[in-house]
């Protein structure tokens, strides 16, 4: 699991049957300052979040999949919540 940033939307006319109808959102992990580290990842939103928000991100497939029901599915990310804010001590 990891904080990341909305940096952008997916559109794909054609996808996989249990993707249908679901936003895909380009995310850009952020490192412990919250900075940008260019690692991205494809990740189905199931929290609303949109460009430019601090999200979430459950990374582990197994999870995304029990997440959105799907047994088999071909997911890997998933944004499981928008954050409101970050603290970190020390």
């Amino acid at each position: 699991m990891y904080i990341g940033r909305v940096v952008g939307s997916i559109v794909s006319t054609v996808k996989i049957g249990h993707l249908a109808g679901r936003r895909l959102l380009l995310v850009d992990q952020l490192g412990p300052g919250a900075e940008p580290t260019g690692d991205y990842d494809i990740a189905v939103d199931v929290a609303q979040a949109g460009p430019g928000d601090t999200v979430l991100v459950l990374d582990e497939g197994n999870g995304a999949r029990q997440i959105l029901g799907l047994d088999p599915g071909a997911i890997r990310a998933v944004i499981v919540g928008v954050v409101d804010e970050v603290s970190v001590d020390g």
